[in-house]
């Protein structure tokens, strides 16, 4: 079992990086949250230290392992508390924690699904299995000072989508129908910064059915 890691940084990919340890790279995935807080520190021929996940994965033809890294222990624990989570396994909650992890906590605790759907590869289904098996269980991640930059972009974008929600609701849209709208007009321009563009990706996708 592998439980730390150091070497130096050869490569650094969208959700990896690869190590140099003592001539032997290894690639290790790195959950977004995590990611962000390495972006400045992390320059290719530095040294970085990691706390690592190990995950030995077996299928019916073949198995392979693969290193989950993290800056601490407490990002490990909330990783390891996350992946409780019936169908969320080690490589899709990498993918899934994106944000923060102090506010992906804060949201777990206030069953806020809108901000759980919002992370890579979380539908509404598997958002409320989250909150049902994790709310009241990961207080203490919420204390993290962690990396406010994606906390401060998430922020943004919550807010352009609930002003949108606003207007739509205006206009008779039923709320289920008005998020779903939504989701499927930022999936499509993810880039989109202001609520009236937003809402302009929407009606040019119902103008086309």
């Amino acid at each position: 079992m592998i439980c730390r890691i150091s070497g130096k940084l050869v490569e650094k990919k969208e959700d990896s990086i690869v190590l140099d340890v003592n001539g032997i790279c290894y690639e290790v995935l790195i959950p977004g949250a995590v990611m962000q807080c390495l972006e400045d520190s992390a320059q290719p021929g530095s040294s970085i230290s990691l706390i690592t996940f190990h995950y030995f994965q077996l299928e019916p033809s073949k198995g392979f392992q693969c290193l989950i890294g993290f800056l601490n222990e407490i990002e490990k624990e909330f990783f390891e508390k996350f992946i409780t989570v019936s169908g969320i396994g080690p490589k899709a909650a990498v993918r899934a924690l994106k944000m923060p992890i102090s506010m992906i906590a804060k949201a777990i605790d206030m069953a806020d699904v809108p901000f759980l759907k919002s992370l890579p590869g979380i539908g509404e289904q598997r958002a409320r299995e989250i909150v049902a098996k994790l709310q009241g269980k990961v207080g203490k991640f919420g204390l993290i000072q962690d990396d406010r930059t994606g906390a401060k972009a998430f922020t943004g974008k919550h807010d352009i989508q609930e002003e949108a929600m606003g207007v739509l609701l205006q206009l008779q849209y039923k709320k289920f129908e008005a998020r779903n709208m939504l989701d499927e007009a930022l999936k499509r321009n993810p880039d989109i910064e202001t609520a009236e563009d937003l809402l302009n990706e929407v009606y040019k996708q119902r103008s086309k059915k």
